[in-house]
């Protein structure tokens, strides 16, 4: 009964703790903006305040975290801290990797690859390879990341397996579509 409970719920019954938990990342660079600092300083507390959440995360059993990080529309921010946001995705998969593995966190990126620098992407899929077997904690950073943007991949994959054969139209709902999201599985 405890996971018929928690599937319909989506809570932990024993602990009434929420099994899936997102955080939309808002507000960093007005946070530093209104303390007379640059927006990119409001960029390095949110990165100090990830590590944080993580840990907490894993600590009080919630099992998924997706972090909205990047979204598709904030290529349209300048240049500058575009290139500055970039690097500081790096840098986290780069510097966090062996203390999420040590944590047992499992990290995963949602998103469009298409756009993001090679180095980058890089980073991401040695972190995501390093801590693959995490089973304390699934993080996810939605990176390139727009809600419409997923609904369209996932169209286009269910377009795809319709192509080769592998889904019946007749048979398409939303739990065959769910399966073509970025989050599937999840």
């Amino acid at each position: 009964m405890e996971e018929h409970d928690q599937t319909i719920t989506g809570h932990n019954s024993l602990l009434d703790m929420p099994c899936h938990v997102a955080i939309i990342m808002d507000g960093n660079g007005r946070w530093a903006q209104q303390r007379g600092l640059p927006r990119i300083a409001g960029h390095q507390a949110g990165m100090k305040a990830v590590r944080r959440v993580v840990r907490a995360c894993a600590d009080i059993g919630i099992r998924i975290l997706t972090l909205y990080t990047f979204s598709t529309e904030n290529w349209q921010r300048p240049k500058a801290e575009v290139a500055f946001l970039m690097k500081l995705s790096e840098e986290y998969a780069r510097r966090e990797a062996a203390e999420l593995r040590r944590d047992g966190v499992r990290l995963n990126v949602i998103g469009r690859r298409v756009g993001l620098p090679p180095s980058v992407l890089a980073a991401l899929d040695r972190a995501m390879e390093e801590t693959r077997d995490g089973n304390k904690l699934i993080l996810n950073l939605a990176l390139n990341y727009g809600g419409r943007a997923e609904i369209v991949d996932a169209s286009r994959a269910v377009v795809a397996d319709y192509q080769c054969g592998k889904v019946d139209p007749e048979s398409l709902d939303e739990t065959t579509f769910s399966l073509h999201l970025y989050t599937a599985g999840l």
